[in-house]
């Protein structure tokens, strides 16, 4: 057995550990990142980046559709999925040997294989054993299926759909959360007939209930079938096509059934709980500053309970380094952290939901929605929507939450008027570009100041 000495050993090379690395190497530490497949993990490979070029060719398909009404004329002929794919792949293939670079030139160690945490700190890969000083883990997420319903043949889940070779005609969604959404948004755009069945009242149940409600009225204006408050009973397939049964007695029949209920975390086999790291419903269980029970063992991303977003796990792998470098940062604050569903609309949102507001402030919370039907930029490009605000009664913003096309653009200004605990009549002075969807935003801080100028 070889023993490998660092300062830093990170078990995982996707968002959250590859981040940890890089900002480590930065603050001059030795580092070896251990990954058993590529680096850049889910986001990179299989989630984030090929979901969002899939998205982006859905919705240049509707462009060409909807051509004629810009007075532009083409013809959409379909759908060339092999095209689709190769656009993908080279997208992923591109970023991918960027991060290899960045990685090689910050002088880290990327061991390939699968690693195991042993006290320490290690992580032993084969007949290797990687010490550090500290121990960073990082492994990351897989998609959850439900009891007795077995994915493979024609029940998918995401990382299959984004593999299939053809476009369905018909297709059952299970999940209304964001990954069932912008699959659903995408095979739509493709000439699909989509179903979305969810358990819960609304699509994307975290979302406040006006982008909810405005996101179903928009599938439903696209045709997009939604089953809600409904829970799934089971599934059957055959050569041909899957049945779906719900508890209702409803029976769906489709040429795929897409498994979306979330994913869970990376933590089995890894020897963690022999390690001394606590574990809780498979979660990794953390103190405020990410340190687990173990000594010298830290953990990032999707591991660790909260928002399950590539952007977390970045500041969580960033926070995490510099800690151990002794700088005291800042610790993530999750109702800081935006959050975007990258369907057609888009819903965006960064702080607390009206309702949320009113479980923690009372009667003591004014809320403010604009429709982007008075935003000039929004009518140009087709685009419905809505801007909600939600603030203190005379005190700071405390939730922004967009819905409609490209708004997930918008929503880091929510998120310092949220972060930095600014009031509207602080924002209201500062003006957006006419004419920009941005101004939307500035309508509603405009009216929250008492001023508003396109709005009642």
């Amino acid at each position: 057995m070889t023993e490998h000495t660092f300062d830093l050993v990170v078990l995982g090379g996707g968002s959250g550990g590859y981040a940890a690395a890089l900002r480590a190497a930065e603050l001059g530490k030795s580092v070896a990142l251990i990954e058993k497949d590529k680096v850049g993990g889910t986001c990179l490979h299989r989630g984030c980046i090929p979901t969002k070029a899939l998205l982006h060719a859905a919705e240049v398909a509707d462009h060409v559709r909807d051509a004629a009404h810009v007075g532009v004329s083409a013809v959409f002929e379909g759908i060339d999925i092999a095209g689709v794919t190769s656009y993908r792949q080279g997208i992923v293939a591109k970023k991918f040997k960027g991060l290899q670079g960045l990685l090689a030139t910050r002088k880290i160690t990327v061991v390939s294989g699968e690693g195991r945490l042993v006290g320490g700190p290690a992580v032993a890969v084969g007949d290797d054993v990687y010490r550090g000083d500290d121990v960073v883990l990082a492994t990351g997420s897989y998609s959850r299926s439900l009891p007795g319903l077995d994915v493979g043949g024609r029940i998918l889940t995401s990382e299959h759909a984004l593999e299939l070779a053809e476009v369905p005609q018909r297709v059952i969604i299970l999940g209304g959360g964001v990954i069932g959404v912008e699959f659903a948004s995408v095979w739509r755009s493709f000439g699909a007939e989509v179903t979305i069945v969810e358990a819960l009242e609304h699509l994307v149940p975290n979302e406040d209930l006006a982008v909810s409600k405005g996101l179903e009225r928009a599938f439903r204006k696209r045709g997009i079938q939604a089953k809600l408050g409904v829970r799934f009973a089971g599934a059957t397939q055959t050569d041909a096509g899957v049945s779906v049964s719900l508890e209702d007695g409803t029976s769906l029949e489709a040429d795929y059934l897409l498994v979306a209920v979330g994913r869970g975390p990376v933590t089995t086999g890894l020897g963690l709980e022999e390690a001394d790291v606590t574990l809780d419903r498979g979660f990794v269980v953390v103190d405020e500053r990410l340190r687990t029970g173990a000594e010298h063992v830290w953990a990032v991303g999707d591991i660790v309970p909260g928002l399950q977003l590539a952007h977390r796990s970045f500041a969580q792998g960033i926070f995490v380094a510099e800690e151990i470098a002794g700088l005291r940062p800042v610790a993530v604050a999750e109702t800081t952290i935006p959050r975007v569903t990258y369907s057609s609309p888009e819903a965006a949102s960064v702080g607390l939901t009206e309702a949320q507001a009113r479980a923690v402030h009372g009667e003591a919370v004014v809320a403010y929605e604009y429709n982007l039907a008075g935003n000039g930029k929004s009518e140009i490009i087709g685009t419905g929507g809505l801007v909600k605000v939600v603030r203190a009664k005379d005190g700071p913003i405390l939730g922004v939450h967009l819905l409609g096309d490209r708004v997930g653009e918008l929503i880091t200004e929510g998120q310092l008027a949220v972060g930095w605990e600014a009031h509207p009549e602080d924002i209201a002075p500062f003006l957006h570009a006419h004419p920009t969807q941005s101004e939307a935003l500035g309508e509603a801080f405009l009216a929250l100041a008492g001023k508003p100028l396109h709005a009642l």
